[in-house]
């Protein structure tokens, strides 16, 4: 049996090698074959630092919140989940957010629980019934919520909501919560009005900025930080940030993060184009380019048209089978873009043309806005900058209010939290 030890422990060592070198790997400069445009040395996220990890969730049972985009590795092509497993840990329940665990269903469809295939772990919808909170029988499966999903850092994207949920549900049931950190790809920015709460909804949950600029994880500390759980509980929170990262990394995503934003450059106009959601406007679902394109039957004057089709992820998109006339944004430079933060000129341009006053707005449009104003001054004649300057007090506070809950720097300088 004594020769037996060494060889068992070679066999643990083999196990492990590979997951630790993903971080060394990187760090030592081995390219990967998907593309990850940065800044400085490469990013390492919180899921791949295991050494991290391992010794919290240890012998404890864990529920894991992620979906299609918690992948890790050189060539992205292993779940967390699975990394999990292969580590030994007991994970016990998957919850999924919007658009499930392997994230094909369409923005706020029903989604049922299930089994994962692969593992045969239950998956837990979070987007099953009118309620977000887990069934005491759910929580009491496990000891820990572990969260790793891609967020890409606006209000109404609705991943951060999913996790303050959950944050919630950890308080009530006195469970630890902790955060696989990743980057923010919308990380540079921050913009928009702050959520008048009398607005807050499924898609606005926190009195944030529109474009925040925060990781999930700087979101969750911020959250539990500030009071912001219900009846202003506190969570047992652990972040593993993310290494060599800032604010100001250009991350690209090795898989979309949802359907409707395939690339970089939807990830990017998303602040600006997603507000067409609440106007009878195409943005582009049910074609090659979602929110990189608008328009509308009725719209004049334009040269560019397409027609949106049903197809996965877009089973019923708005003005479906029509042809649509507007503007193609998805050849515009992806720093142009970035330059200009939350842009309302395309939203103006197709509010002036189609000239249908009071019916060019939903009551979504005001929920997706934050406040009413943006709406009140579009119908005003009011143009982008004058609107921008309305909200530029809230960007300066809420820059001021979030800082103690950053995890990374501002610029590009190096920091002990981002590169130890």
């Amino acid at each position: 049996m004594k020769n037996l030890k060494p060889i068992f422990i070679l066999l643990i060592v083999m196990l492990v090698a590979p997951v630790w070198n993903i971080g060394e790997a990187q760090v030592k400069g081995k390219e990967s074959k998907f593309p990850r445009p940065r800044i400085g040395a490469p990013v390492i996220v919180g899921a791949e630092r295991v050494g991290e990890y391992l010794p919290l969730l240890k012998d404890k049972r864990i529920a894991l919140l992620s979906n299609q985009t918690g992948v890790v590795g050189l060539n992205h092509d292993k779940h967390t989940l699975d990394l999990m497993l292969e580590m030994g840990l007991n994970v016990t329940t998957i919850f999924s957010p919007e658009h499930g665990f392997r994230g094909k269903a369409d923005a706020g469809e029903h989604v049922s629980s299930s089994v994962d295939e692969k593992t045969g772990i239950p998956i837990a919808s979070l987007y099953e019934g009118k309620s977000r909170m887990p069934s005491k029988e759910t929580m009491d499966r496990f000891d820990v919520i572990v969260t790793d999903i891609q967020d890409v850092g606006l209000r109404f994207y609705t991943y951060y909501i999913t996790m303050v949920n959950m944050m919630d549900a950890a308080a009530v049931y006195d469970k630890e919560f902790v955060v696989f950190d990743r980057p923010n790809p919308n990380g540079m920015t921050v913009d928009g009005p702050i959520l008048d709460m009398n607005l807050k909804s499924g898609v606005g949950w926190l009195p944030i900025t529109t474009v925040h600029g925060m990781t999930m994880g700087e979101i969750a500390l911020m959250t539990n930080g500030e009071g912001w759980l219900k009846d202003g509980k506190k969570v047992n929170l652990t972040v593993i940030p993310c290494k060599n990262y800032t604010h100001q990394t250009r991350y690209e995503l090795p898989i979309a993060p949802s359907p409707n934003l395939p690339n970089m450059l939807s990830i990017y106009l998303y602040p600006s184009t997603c507000y067409f959601e609440g106007t009878p406007v195409s943005l582009g679902r049910g074609t090659d380019w979602p929110f990189q394109l608008y328009g509308h039957p009725d719209m004049k004057g334009y040269d560019f048209s397409f027609t949106p089709t049903s197809r996965p992820g877009a089973k019923t998109p708005p003005q479906m089978d029509k042809l649509c006339y507007g503007v193609d944004l998805h050849n515009l430079n992806a720093e142009d873009v970035i330059a200009q933060g939350m842009n309302l000129e395309y939203v103006i341009d197709a509010y002036n043309n189609l000239k249908i006053g009071d019916k060019f707005f939903t009551p979504f449009f005001d929920k997706l806005a934050g406040r009413t104003y943006i709406r009140e001054m579009i119908q005003q004649g009011k143009t982008a900058a004058e609107i921008r300057a309305m909200w530029q007090d809230d960007v300066k506070r809420f820059k001021e209010q979030r800082r103690p809950y950053l995890l990374y720097p501002e610029n590009n300088k190096t920091s002990k939290i981002c590169n130890d």
